[in-house]
């Protein structure tokens, strides 16, 4: 049976248990519970930072503890019953332990090890408080340092500032929000600046001497000595050292450790040094044997010094070794101190190399009594405390000191018959009245006790010695009458007796007759002379003589005259003693009663410390006299006593005080006195209007406190005395003396007037007086006085007046004062002390005054709130309210709205002010009631009056909400400021509805209402998802969720406004859109459906929600980039919105503003979750580039894509991808035009015109471009500059662009590209965030980077992701799974400008560039057996899958990677892939048969192994294995449709014997002697595969064309595709397989089956196009050859194969190596003289036509000059037929703008179009080469007719076939075109032989703009076809009109980098609307 419990409530978890039982309760040591039910030693209840879960536990696993129960019942709370201190600190340590194990993983080494030890610290105080068994000054000094600790800590870990009061936290509810402001100042203050204490205390401690020459023992003295007055400031330390330089006694710690007392800050300077003198006790000198003599002296030894100001920056004790110096003549050992510090070296000189004192020296700053408690330890170890010579700067009443400091200065002495100068001792001792020796009060020193005698150094032979020691003589007070002390001086002599002789003595008595002591100063003792054996023990023979030469009578000249004497020094401490003569009588004053005048005059020129030594006595006398003779000295009387209680103000004696107060309630026993005070003390008032002189009177109103409490002190004691008589008398004298003061504080003076001062005089003591009245008068009688008093200052406000200012500090005092604290005397003065403070307020006056008599009046009224005085409260509440509500916030608002001053201190008071006007005002508030605000309201005459209060009352409190209003840890504060900002909202929004809606209507009110609602929600304070749970707890405790609360509130008023909330539509859309995206799901349902409304209200006013949603879109970018907003809201405002507007006419519109809002949040919250991440990755590129095209595309929003092209430059920037930036920015450089519009500031840009920031951005974009080795498209940019610096005459910038375009050549040809590697990737499975998920991209891979290397680069990227170890495309289940896959493979690129790389000589660095720029497409191929795999033959079923991916943009772009827009996978046949094998194969062997020829190569290896690779796969099965698959009966008659294809292979099989034929005899010519063996094995084998191949002799076709070249050597390639093989081939290993492997390669190719032949070939042409789709044909470019033509022979159209464009797949290397060994073995001389051809404008950066004549006319480019444009021969290639070409194509070359790259040529060569040409290469001779005619054969018109009829055009050009046979075939054909406008529409396809395809129509002008927008444009393509322009040489004009004169520069370059918008069908982004002027 479960009962719930009465007291077990609270309890503490002693061991964790695992809660296994069912409803068990799984709990962890340490944790708090409270306890519901209870059920056979079972409890059921919660764990208190989980409430929500309940749950039953063992009885017995729980600690229980007493708790007061609030709310008892189903919603109680337990609060423990312990020590508030406890409570906090377990709370705390629970709050830190999380953060302690956050800061490890952090890496906060230094600040975990801290905290550790702090709470360990903690733990332990915790401990010894619990047990409780602490007296009460320990538990009061352990709460202190808990305290301190946990403010530390919290300090250190950003938590709150707990506010306190006795190391208790107190509610903020239950004090007033005045005092609650001030503990938090309070606190805060002494955070930041701790009190600098005033006395500090110097530590010293004596650990050894070192030396190396010791023996003897030592003495050590320390003293301090100002450097600047020079004289000691302390006694002396005296330490006794041993023969070792150790402390004699080391057991006895107080004689090695002192404490230097009572310092003041003055004495903490750099010219305050500790000195050491050190004296050693032995022989006379150092050196002397040991049996020499047997006395001991005291001789000099050593100084050392070090200043005080070296140990301020010391914080613990630290060792110091102080050097030690001896001085160099004994006689100035007195001033040896003053010679280091003056570093007069002459006079000083190092004691010993290594001689060193260690000491432990240390300054402790504060009170003596606390050091006593911080620093137990040394005190209680013990401790010798050396004091200063004189009082401390503060004199404490009850100090006992008797001490008298004797100097022994110098001496003069005569020889006394001796030769040489005398070796004096002093020996001194005390003696008493009886001449009995004082013992043990003669002291050297603190640390030693003192002794009987004392024994000065000796100096040597020394008649004028001078010691300069100081001793001390504590002689008790009441022997000292009658003391004196005797000096005896000795000669030491050296001799071996080595005795001590006395031949004089001194003495000094230590008091005078009359009572004084001796005197401070100097005195000159005479000497006298006596006998070495006289006995001096009768004093009294001496003590009649003449001690002093100074007090010798003048007729004794005997003693004047002689010239020894001896000076000593006296000081006297003593705070009981006295050297004033004029004390002494005074306190004697009844023995001669004629010097009383005298005396009380003479009073006022005593010494302060004399004074208050004696003060009780001196007061008593003071009384006596007036009490005796008040007529007579009454006002004297009156006088001393003003100047004795004045004297107690000083900050020496103000310590002093007490011992008054003590002595009048006490001692005082003048019962008559008050009648004579009181009538001397209105005398003076009354004299104040027409006295000249003020400064007595202002003397004896300054003492009116204390007068005040004489006459009070006297009355009653005369009342006590005589039963109350003259009661009445005594009051009238009183209300007389008010009445005078009444008088003259009435009198309006000028603020510097001496009366002025006088009244300020009084205000100041006035309130001290208010409690001494109240020991006789009533609280009203008080109040009255008070009240009148105040009331008769003059109310002229005068601002430059120094009374106002003290009226306030009156009236501050007042306030503070106990008369105030009374409820019925509050009630009186409240209303004049409101008078003040108002009119000082409204003028802004003394604020600081203000705000702290504000505080303590508040602060009052909140203590009695509780109380019975409800009433009176809350008249008080009104009244105030009445006065200074408008004025207070008046004045915050004034105060918050000025500059801040510039001092610190300043600002800090400034502050101070502002924060105490606030928490006045919030206490204020808070005490308010219902009745109060009616009140308030009724009380506004006007609506406008209301309207300017609530308008106040709302700018008021946002400026209460601003951050720094409070420091950053004042969380409680902010909190009350929260709560009572919300309940003063709520009381005031009723008169807002009431009195300003209708049509009265207020804007500007609802708006402050508004804004301030959406502020408050705001604030950091109040997001409590931010704080620990347990803070939570608290805050939800106390004050709920007040965002909630506010929430509601604005949707309530939101509801009333009706038609009027179009005022605020879209003002309020920002601010609410802000408030929604706080995380709190109450708040966020009652605040979402408020943009419903506003839709709603705004389709009714304009059709439309325009407005709302770009409102809506503008704010989002800023507040989710401020991370505000998460994955929640998206899809709560989604269905939320979508739920409100189901019914709603205007539903299909609603639902795509909605749907693009949240496509939007959606982008956002994937780029604000990437931009968290530290490094720039892909991601963060990628989340970027998706966020910028949604901007442009879906959203049109120019700002915010202008502002994302930036944040995306910046990050490629910082990853270094500086191509990627160079694109990102031209997207803003293409939105500028070259125009003088002026732009206004914006992100980095300063204002400036829109030419100057489009230069700019050229300028960037080229540097970025030159740092990513982009150089190609800088140049285009740097001609766009030139054309403009040209129009403008800029010469001098056009020069400097010239010159930077120049070297971007140089470093084209110079430097070295690394090509990069391309990666797709795909992300699968809803875990990505939504700009990748399901999505493919294409990647660029970094420097060096391969596909491994990828692989883990972005698995890093993405910790998470599984990566696919397959390359299939994912099936659903994969797209749809709650995980991240990622699918990585190699692809390869397809080049788009195969123009450039299928030209000879062109050079691989220009060729580089083409390779891997501009690329759209990429090619992955994938080997499969169709059907059942042969396993005698696999290339029988060997297929391959070629998948082409289009992406969106070309890379590289604005990313390194992009989304693929387009997937095509085709399908290669076994029998199409054996050719593209057997192709790649022969190009491979042509191109290093020619680098071996042309002696471009090293090393023969390369071909050897190249020969020895097919030669030998050939025997064993290569060929063969083709020749089997596919030349067997079966195979031809199963796929009838390849006859065509079989013919080809055929055709290459033979092509490739004829070729190794052609390469073994090369080989043979330069093989090594010792590879000639593997030579004739090569031979042996190649007729073996002949044979093997049925070739017994080649063909006619090829027998007629033997593979000769001119130099030996087949003719270079020159289609540019890289070799197979290079020396670097590592790169390609992964993939290289065995030659006769077939393998992908990148592109498919439909070849002709017949053979072509030409009668003029010298070379075996291996130069092939290639074709990708069928509307996509190759440029052919012709090119001179490097042989001389031959007419013997003709090339087989077996060997003109077609070349593929890349290598990636082939078989046996990878693309770089080929490449690069293509470079390395091509010598310049030999290179092909084609690279002066220029290449055809690349499409990728090729620049539009203008608007010149037809849209579509090739034009010129203006820097080519007019000889340049050179027209081409129409019947042969050499350089003479110039002249003969036809007119037209010079001009339709004029108007084609040339690439960038290669260098312009020196002319141009151009096929003529109207008759096909085929191109014969120039000669490598000088001589011009003369060409006879050859008949065509017959083969080359067959295959002219075959090739024509070939849907797919295969264009190879051979630069060894005669043009002419070519034109003779060409125009048999019939392939002339006519030369008309319009050209047919379906032309004949060329000879295969011809350069090029023609195009099928006129447009092809308009498919090359198609083919690929500028490299950097943000293009979506909408046609996936990319067909491949012509080159200008050959392509087809419109027309043959001559074109106009080229126009000037600047008219010709309005966009050369952008799409011709003028035609209509160039697709073209979506168009952005122009506000680019303002940006």
């Amino acid at each position: 049976m479960w009962i719930p419990t009465e007291h077990e409530k609270y309890g503490v978890v002693l061991a964790s248990f695992r809660g296994t039982v069912q409803h068990g309760l799984p709990l962890e040591i340490g944790d708090t519970v409270q306890i519901l039910e209870k059920c056979e030693g079972w409890y059921r209840g919660f764990i208190l930072k989980n409430p929500n879960v309940k749950g039953i536990f063992p009885a017995n696993y729980i600690h229980l503890k007493n708790a007061h129960i609030k709310n008892k019942g189903q919603f109680e709370t337990v609060i423990p019953v312990e020590d508030t201190v406890i409570t906090e600190m377990t709370s705390t340590l629970r709050d830190w332990g999380a953060m302690w194990k956050q800061l490890y993983v952090k890496n906060e080494g230094d600040l975990f090890h801290r905290l550790w030890h702090v709470m360990n610290e903690i733990l332990d105080l915790r401990r010894q408080v619990l047990v409780g068994h602490l007296t009460h000054d320990r538990m009061r000094d352990v709460k202190q340092h808990i305290t301190a600790r946990l403010d530390w800590g919290n300090e250190q870990l950003g938590l709150d500032l707990v506010p306190r009061r006795e190391f208790s936290m107190v509610d903020p509810e239950e004090i007033s929000v005045t005092e609650l402001y001030r503990l938090m100042e309070h606190r805060h203050r002494k955070k930041d600046t701790p009190v600098p204490a005033s006395t500090h205390h110097l530590f010293v401690h004596v650990k050894s001497l070192m030396s190396a020459n010791l023996g003897e023992e030592l003495e050590v003295f320390f003293h301090i000595y100002d450097g600047r007055e020079n004289r000691p400031l302390s006694e002396r330390f005296f330490v006794r050292l041993n023969k070792s330089g150790l402390p004699k006694s080391p057991e006895k710690t107080e004689r090695q450790c002192t404490l230097f007392v009572d310092l003041g800050s003055s004495d903490l300077r750099k010219d305050v040094y500790i000195v050491v003198h050190i004296i050693r006790i032995g022989r006379m000198g150092a050196g002397e044997k040991k049996n020499v003599c047997s006395v001991q002296y005291r001789r000099p030894f050593g100084c050392a010094v070090v200043s005080i100001a070296d140990l301020l920056t010391a914080d613990s004790k630290d060792d110091h070794l102080l050097k030690v110096y001896a001085c160099n003549t004994e006689s100035e050992w007195y001033q040896i101190h003053e010679n280091i510090i003056k570093k007069a070296n002459s006079r000083y000189n190092l004691s010993g190399s290594n001689t060193g004192l260690a000491v432990a020296l240390q300054l402790l700053h504060g009170d003596i009594e606390q050091l006593r408690r911080e620093y137990m330890v040394l005190f209680t170890r013990g401790v010798s405390i050396t004091r200063k010579l004189g009082f401390s700067d503060v004199i404490m009443p009850g100090e006992m000191r008797n001490d008298l400091y004797i100097t022994l200065e110098r001496g003069e002495f005569e020889k006394g018959g001796k030769s040489v100068a005398r070796n004096v001792e002093i020996t001194v001792y005390a003696l008493d009245i009886d001449g009995q020796m004082l013992k043990s009060q003669v002291a050297a020193g603190s640390g030693e006790p003192g002794a009987d005698e004392y024994h000065s150094l000796v100096l040597y032979h020394n008649n004028s010695p001078r010691w300069a020691e100081q001793i001390k003589l504590p002689i008790p007070v009441d022997m000292f009458r009658g003391s004196h002390v005797r000096f005896e001086f000795r000669h030491c002599s050296t001799k071996d007796k080595g005795e001590k002789k006395l031949f004089g003595y001194s003495f000094v008595p230590l008091m005078q007759e009359d009572g004084r002591t001796l005197p401070d100063g100097t005195h000159e003792l005479i000497i006298h002379k006596c006998e070495e054996n006289t006995s001096l023990a009768d004093c009294s023979r001496y003590l009649k003589m003449p001690f002093s030469k100074a007090n010798l009578p003048s007729n004794n000249q005997t003693l004047k005259g002689t010239k020894e004497s001896f000076w000593i020094t006296s000081f006297l401490c003593s705070t009981k003693l006295t050297q004033n003569g004029d004390m002494l009588d005074l306190l004697k004053w009844r023995a001669h009663p004629e010097r009383i005048n005298d005396s009380l005059s003479k009073l006022k020129e005593i010494d302060g410390s004399e004074i208050v030594k004696f003060l009780q006595d001196t007061l008593d006398t003071l009384f006596g006299i007036l009490d005796e003779s008040s007529q007579r000295y009454g006002l004297k009387v009156f006088d001393s006593l003003v100047h004795i209680i004045n004297l107690l103000q000083d900050s020496k004696f103000q310590h002093f005080k007490p011992v008054m107060d003590t002595y009048i309630e006490s001692h005082f026993a003048g019962a008559l006195s008050y009648r004579d005070l009181i009538k001397v003390l209105k005398w003076f008032v009354d004299r104040i209007v027409d006295a000249e002189h003020q400064d007595h009177i202002q003397q004896v109103l300054k003492a009116s406190e204390y007068i005040f409490k004489y006459i009070i002190q006297s009355r009653r004691l005369y009342s006590l005395a005589t039963g109350g008589q003259n009661e009445e008398e005594f009051r009238v004298c009183i209300h007389e003396l008010f009445m005078s003061i009444r008088f003259f504080l009435s009198q309006e003076n000028k603020g510097t007037s001496p009366v002025a001062q006088t009244q300020a005089v009084f205000l100041r003591t006035f309130p001290a007086v208010y409690g001494e009245l109240l020991k006789i008068f009533t609280v009203r009688e008080v109040a009255g006085f008070v009240r009148e008093t105040l009331a008769s200052l003059p109310t002229t406000v005068q601002a430059d007046c120094p009374l106002e200012t003290i009226k306030l500090q009156c009236i501050a005092k007042t306030v503070e004062s106990q008369l105030y604290i009374n409820p019925e005397s509050r009630c009186i003065l409240l209303p004049v002390v409101l008078r003040l403070l108002h009119a000082h307020m409204k003028e802004q006056r003394d604020l600081v005054m203000c705000a702290r008599i504000l505080t303590s009046m508040l602060s009052l009224i909140k203590k009695e709130e509780s109380g019975t005085a409800e009433p009176v409260v809350s008249e008080e509440v009104q009244l105030i309210v009445e006065s200074l509500l408008e004025v207070l916030m008046r004045t915050i608002l004034e105060i918050s709205n000025r500059p801040q001053p510039a001092g610190p201190s300043m600002r800090l008071q400034f502050q101070d002010v502002t924060g105490e006007f606030v928490a006045c005002l919030l206490a204020l508030l808070r005490q308010m009631s219902d009745r109060h605000y009616q009140q308030l309201l009724q009380g506004f005459s006007s609506k406008d009056d209301l309207r300017d209060f609530l308008l106040q009352v709302f700018t008021v409190f946002r400026i209460l909400i601003r951050p720094e209003m409070f420091p950053k840890d004042w969380t409680v504060m902010r909190l009350v400021t929260n709560n009572v900002i919300i309940t003063t909202v709520l009381y005031l929004s009723e008169p807002l509805r009431k009195n300003f809606l209708n049509d009265k209507f207020d804007y500007k009110v609802w708006d402050s209402y508004f804004y301030l609602s959406v502020i408050f929600i705001n604030q950091p304070c109040l997001q409590l998802e931010s704080f620990s749970p347990s803070k939570r707890k608290k805050i939800l405790e106390k004050y709920g969720d007040m965002r909630v609360m506010m929430g509601c509130e604005i949707f309530s008023m939101w509801q009333n406004l009706g038609e009027h909330k179009l005022n605020f539509i879209p003002a309020m859309i920002g601010p609410f859109l802000e408030v929604t995206l706080v995380p709190q799901p109450d708040l966020r349902n009652v605040m979402i459906p408020i943009f419903h409304d506003m839709m709603d209200w705004e389709q009714r006013r304009s059709g439309n929600f325009k407005q709302v949603e770009s409102k809506l879109i503008d704010k989002l970018d800023s507040l989710m980039s401020e991370g505000k907003g998460d994955e929640t809201y998206r899809e709560l405002f989604n269905s939320i919105l979508l739920k409100k507007i189901e019914r709603e006419t205007w539903r299909e519109s609603g639902i795509s503003l909605i749907a693009t809002v949240t496509r939007l949040m959606e982008r956002l919250l994937d780029y604000r979750d990437c931009m968290k991440l530290g490094e720039v990755d892909g991601k963060k590129i990628g989340c970027t580039v998706s966020l910028l095209n949604f901007y442009k595309t879906e959203l049109n929003k120019e700002e915010m894509y202008i502002r994302y092209i930036h944040k995306l430059y910046d990050l490629h920037l910082k990853a270094q991808n500086y191509t990627e930036a160079s694109y990102t920015l031209l997207l803003y450089d293409e939105l500028l035009e070259w125009s003088d519009r002026p732009l206004r500031e914006f992100l980095n840009y300063p204002m400036q015109s829109e030419w100057q920031r489009k230069e700019f951005l050229h300028l960037t974009i080229v540097q970025n471009f030159d740092r990513g080795k982009c150089w190609e498209n800088g140049i285009i940019l740097c001609r766009e500059l030139a054309d403009q610096y040209e129009s403008f005459y800029d010469y001098r910038n056009l020069s400097k662009m010239r010159m930077m375009e120049a070297s971007l050549y140089d470093k084209i040809m110079d430097q070295q590209r690394l090509e990069p590697e391309f990666f797709r990737v795909g992300f699968y499975g809803k875990k990505f965030p939504f700009f990748l998920r399901n999505k493919e991209f294409v990647c660029r891979g970094h420097d060096y980077e391969r596909l491994e290397a990828f692989q883990q680069r972005m698995l890093n990227e993405f910790p998470h992701a599984i990566a696919m170890q397959h390359v299939n495309q994912p099936d659903q289940t994969i797209y749809q799974a709650d995980a991240q896959y990622l699918q990585i493979y190699a692809v390869t690129p397809i080049p788009e400008s195969q123009d450039v790389l299928q030209r000879d000589g062109v050079p691989d660095n220009i060729k580089s560039f083409y390779k891997f720029n501009h690329i759209w497409r990429f090619r992955y191929d994938r080997p499969f057996h169709k059907g059942s795999k042969d396993k005698e033959n696999e290339f029988k079923s060997l297929w391959v899958e070629r998948t082409t991916l289009t992406l969106v943009q070309s890379l590289p772009g604005i990313s390194r990677w992009f989304e693929v827009e387009k997937r095509e996978v085709v399908e290669v046949s076994p029998l199409e892939n054996a050719i593209e094998v057997i192709e790649n194969k022969n190009l491979q062997l042509r191109t290093l048969i020619t680098q071996c020829q042309n002696r471009q190569m090293t090393n023969i290896n390369p071909l050897t192994m190249c020969l020895n690779g097919v030669i030998d796969a050939a025997v064993n099965g290569g060929l063969a294995r083709y020749q089997e698959a596919f030349f067997v009966k079966d195979y031809i008659m199963n796929h009838p449709e390849d006859g065509d294809k079989i013919g080809r292979l055929r055709e290459l099989m033979f092509e490739q014997a004829h070729i190794l034929e052609y390469g073994l005899a090369v080989h043979e010519k330069f093989v090594p002697q010792d590879m000639r063996p593997l030579h004739k094995k090569l031979v042996d084998q190649f007729h073996l595969m002949k044979s093997s191949l049925g070739i017994q002799e080649f063909p006619p076709y090829v027998r007629a064309s033997p593979v000769h070249f001119t130099n030996g050597s087949p003719r270079t390639c020159r289609n540019s595709v890289p070799n197979i093989i290079s020396p670097d081939a590592g790169r390609g290993v992964t993939r290289r397989r065995s030659a006769a492997l077939p393998l992908s390669y990148p592109a498919v190719n439909r070849y002709s089956s017949s053979s072509l032949s030409s009668q003029a070939s010298n070379e075996v042409s291996n130069i092939t196009g290639q074709s990708e789709s069928s509307d996509e044909v190759f440029n052919m470019q012709p090119s001179p050859s490097t042989s001389s033509l031959s007419s013997n022979h003709s090339a087989s159209p077996n060997v003109t194969s077609s070349a593929p464009s890349s290598a990636r797949g082939s078989p046996q290397m990878a693309e770089k190596h080929k490449h690069s060994r293509e470079n390395a073995c091509l010598s310049p001389r030999e290179r092909p003289v084609s690279a002066i051809f220029p290449n055809p404008l690349d499409p990728a950066q090729r620049a539009p036509p203008h608007q010149i004549g037809d849209n579509t006319l090739p034009r010129s480019d203006p820097n080519l000059s007019a000889p340049d444009k050179v027209r081409p021969t129409p019947s042969s290639w050499s350089l003479d037929s110039v002249k003969e070409g036809s007119p037209y194509f010079s001009e339709s070359l004029g108007k084609q703008l040339c690439p960038p790259v290669p260098p312009r040529p020196p002319y141009t060569v151009s096929a003529k179009t109207t008759t096909s040409q085929s191109p014969v290469p120039n000669s490598r001779s000088p001589q011009k080469s003369t060409v006879p005619p050859f008949t065509p054969s017959p083969t080359e018109c067959q295959s002219s007719s075959l090739v024509s009829s070939s849907p797919v055009l295969s264009g190879s050009y051979s630069s060894g076939i005669s043009s002419l046979s070519r034109c003779s075939v060409s125009e048999a054909s019939g392939t002339e075109f006519p030369t008309s406008d319009h050209p047919p529409p379906h032309p004949l396809a060329p000879p295969t032989t011809l350069p090029t395809s023609i195009s099928s129509s006129s447009d092809e002008p308009i498919r090359r703009e198609n083919k690929t927008p500028p490299p950097y444009s943000v293009f979506v393509r909408d046609n996936p076809r990319r067909p491949v322009p012509l080159p200008h040489s050959l392509s087809i004009p419109p027309q043959t009109d001559p074109p106009a004169l080229p126009p000037k520069p600047h008219q010709l370059r309005t966009g050369s980098m952008k799409l011709d918008a003028s035609d209509p069908r160039v697709p073209r982004p979506r168009p952005l609307p122009r506000k680019v002027s303002q940006l």
